[in-house]
């Protein structure tokens, strides 16, 4: 957190006016830039955008973007008075009773969404935007707004897809109205239900949200630093599919599925799977809409082997990095030549195999052992 205060304050001057950005209250930002961010900011970033400001910084390719800090969702709270009101709505709440919990959660997400920021959160968010749009050489730059809360992200405690993400946002507007959607998501009925039953007390839980430039992507979708299935740590798996990452996440269609060797970086299995339907922007209305692959494409495996290995070589780089396993997003640009196509929209650490013995270690075999058996059998190509 005090990575971010200095930073800002190190390149404070009258002519930029980033002094602006600090809370007169704190003195802590409000809205601050990914690359400001440190895996240390979580309190006050987030999860999510203290992972995206530690990639930044340790060199991965990561779209550029800003923040809403924590201390400006708690002053838009704050400042409208809904702070006190969310609280008293939610003590004394049962989360068995499911209509009792679905009817606060709404009432909650209404009373967020109505109200607006203050003029100065809204000038701040304006001019981070322009900023942004200016480094990204697009007017009005699509953006993607995620949510970002403290807890989230964190190892032993899944909260990751607890709260919102909307895609291909574009204008100031659209921005601010998204921001206040992710800060409402914060109180869904799953995730309120989700923090008490962990034991998260509300007055330990705060949201940041981030805006990052949208990656228009050819193809999309996850990447683990292990196997998924076994745990087995000496690989890296990749699942993708056309288009954006969404269909891959929510499980919308069957992914193409490649598991490469961590050592020798040799494709060791691949399925290519039928994909049906991805999501992909609408020209006219700037947004996410789900389409049907054509059927000669349906088949057809959607990234190409040197795409495979640069993603398996990043993962590398990260789990390296962060000295765990880990689980990512990432995204291929279709506007941008091959050797800096490739982005990473997200990182964390994966929560499942990490937390137990590793499926191999149980059965007697040591990763190494399975390097040189595969390496000896040479690839197996499917």
């Amino acid at each position: 957190m005090n990575t971010v205060t200095n930073t800002i304050e190190r390149v404070s001057n009258p002519r930029t006016g980033r002094m602006s950005a600090l809370s007169p209250v704190t003195g802590l930002p409000m809205v601050c830039w990914l690359e400001e961010c440190r895996k240390e900011s979580v309190d006050l970033v987030g999860g999510k955008c203290s992972s995206l400001g530690e990639l930044i910084n340790a060199g991965v390719r990561v779209p550029p973007g800003f923040a809403l800090t924590t201390e400006g969702y708690r002053r838009f709270m704050a400042d409208a008075g809904i702070d006190r009101e969310v609280q008293s709505m939610l003590v004394g709440l049962d989360i068995q009773d499911m209509e009792a919990l679905e009817n606060t959660s709404s009432a909650i997400r209404e009373l967020i969404e109505a109200q607006p920021f203050s003029t100065e959160i809204e000038d701040l968010v304006a001019e981070s935007y322009r900023k942004l749009s200016v480094r990204s050489c697009v007017p009005a730059v699509q953006v993607a707004v995620r949510s970002s809360a403290t807890a989230e992200d964190l190892p032993g405690a899944s909260f990751a897809g607890q709260q919102d993400t909307y895609l291909w946002v574009r204008g100031t507007d659209e921005v601010l109205y998204n921001m206040r959607r992710c800060i409402s998501s914060l109180y869904t009925g799953r995730a309120i239900a989700y923090r008490i039953n962990q034991g998260f007390g509300e007055e330990l839980i705060a949201i940041s949200v981030g805006v990052q430039k949208m990656a228009n992507s050819f193809t999309a979708g996850v990447m683990f630093t292990l196997h998924p299935t076994n745990g087995d740590r000496s690989v890296i798996v990749i699942d993708s599919n056309y288009g954006f990452g969404e269909s891959v996440v929510s499980g919308e269609v069957t992914p193409d599925n490649f598991v490469v060797n961590k050592i020798t970086l040799d494709i060791i299995e691949r399925t290519i799977s039928q994909k049906d339907i991805y999501y992909t922007v609408d020209t006219k209305t700037q947004e996410s809409r789900k389409i049907e692959v054509p059927f000669e494409r349906q088949k057809v495996q959607s990234l190409v082997d040197d795409e495979i290995t640069e993603l398996a070589w990043m993962g590398k780089q990260i789990e390296k990095h962060y000295g765990r396993p880990m689980d990512i997003e990432w995204a291929v640009d279709k506007d941008l030549p091959f050797g800096g196509n490739i982005f990473i929209l997200q990182a964390r650490p994966e929560t499942v195999w990490s937390q137990k013995q590793q499926a191999v270690a149980k059965a007697g075999v040591s990763a190494m052992d399975y390097i040189l058996s595969s390496m000896l059998e040479g690839k197996r190509l499917k």
